[in-house]
């Protein structure tokens, strides 16, 4: 009984698969670009920051969107945009964690968590304590 057995995939099949991977990706970066420019023309990267906001008697969640332009200057746009920014993010990205901030950008295609933001030592409201 000697029956061939593949034991690795063929390099010319994975190949083709990473073309078309990378084709899906390219098309879908563009039609999120595309979606991004008829909700506001300009738009190159989109920003999305969690706050709490403290209403009359009770907080509630609530996003803050920011739309920038190629030189990252804001892109002037009413509410109505950035809602509309927010939701075709979340739902190109349902598995994103938006309880942070996240930065989306058009010429990569990718959402990343920004690195959080250091207190500047000279105003004394480090929370580290320091052992002399």
């Amino acid at each position: 009984m000697n029956t061939p057995q593949i034991t690795r995939p063929l390099r010319a099949a994975l190949a083709i698969r990473g073309s078309q991977g990378a084709r899906t990706f390219l098309a879908h970066r563009a039609a999120i670009a595309r979606e991004l420019d008829r909700i506001a023309p300009g738009i190159t990267a989109v920003r999305t920051v969690p706050v709490w906001t403290d209403g009359s008697a009770t907080a509630r969640a609530s996003t803050w969107v920011t739309l920038d332009n190629a030189l990252g200057q804001p892109v002037t746009a009413n509410r109505t945009a950035h809602r509309a920014a927010r939701q075709l993010l979340h739902d190109t990205f349902p598995g994103a964690d938006w309880t942070r901030p996240q930065d989306y950008d058009t010429h990569t295609g990718q959402l990343t968590t920004p690195p959080p933001l250091a207190v500047p030592a000279g105003l004394g409201i480090d929370t580290a304590s320091v052992s002399r």
